[in-house]
C-alpha cells in the first residue's frame, strides 16, 4: 500500500514538471521565391550565436548591458544548430539546389562555395526583436571571399513570448533572403 502511495506521489510530480513550460523553435523557412538556379556545392559552417543563446531559457534585453530569461519560456533546441538547418533548407528551396550541406560535410564532399555566419544579436528588446550578423563566402577554388554585414529590426506584434518568438522568425526570414540574393 506504501509503495503504490509513494509510486503515485513520484508520477504526479514527475507528470508535473515534464508539462511545466513552453517550448519553442524558429519554424521551418518561409517558402521562398525561386531565385536563379545555382548548381554549385554549397557548405554552410555551424552559425555561430551569442552565449546568451545557448541557454535554453529565452532571453529578453531589458537594457543595452541588462539581459533577463523569460521563465517557462524554453528553447527546443539549440539555437546554432536550428539557424544552421533554417538556412540549410531555405537555401536549397530557394536556389533549387540539393547541394547545400551542413558542416561537417565530409572530406570527399569539400564544397565549392562555404558560407559562414557569426550572429552578434538576436534578442528582443521592447517591442522589437534586433538581428545583426556578419557573414561571408569563400570560393574554395579561387579562396576569393566576399563579407557581408546585415542589420534588421522586426517589430513584435503583440505580448509574451510566442509573439517574440514570431518576431524572430520574420527577422531571420529576411537574413535568409540577404544571403540567397547575394550568394547569386
Amino acid at each position: 500500500m506504501r509503495s503504490a502511495f509513494l509510486t503515485l506521489i513520484v508520477a504526479l510530480l514527475l507528470g508535473g514538471c515534464a508539462g511545466s513550460g513552453n517550448y519553442y523553435i524558429l519554424s521551418n523557412p518561409s517558402q521562398p521565391i525561386e531565385s536563379g538556379r545555382i548548381r554549385t556545392s554549397i557548405g554552410v559552417e555551424t552559425v555561430t550565436v551569442p552565449k546568451y543563446l545557448f541557454k535554453r531559457d529565452l532571453a529578453v534585453e531589458k537594457s543595452s548591458n541588462h539581459i533577463v530569461f523569460l521563465t517557462g519560456a524554453q528553447w527546443a533546441e539549440d539555437m546554432d544548430e536550428g539557424l544552421t538547418r533554417r538556412i540549410v533548407t531555405y537555401l536549397q528551396r530557394a536556389l533549387r539546389n540539393p547541394d547545400v550541406h551542413a558542416y561537417p560535410w565530409g572530406v570527399d564532399q569539400q564544397p565549392k562555395r562555404i558560407v559562414k555566419i557569426a550572429i552578434s544579436r538576436f534578442i528582443a528588446q521592447g517591442n522589437r526583436v534586433y538581428l545583426d550578423a556578419s557573414w561571408s563566402v569563400e570560393d574554395t577554388q579561387s579562396g576569393h571571399s566576399d563579407s557581408h554585414l546585415f542589420s534588421t529590426v522586426v517589430d513584435i506584434k503583440g505580448s509574451g513570448a510566442e509573439h517574440i518568438v514570431s518576431a524572430m522568425d520574420r527577422a531571420f526570414g529576411r537574413f535568409e533572403a540577404d544571403v540567397t540574393r547575394k550568394l547569386q
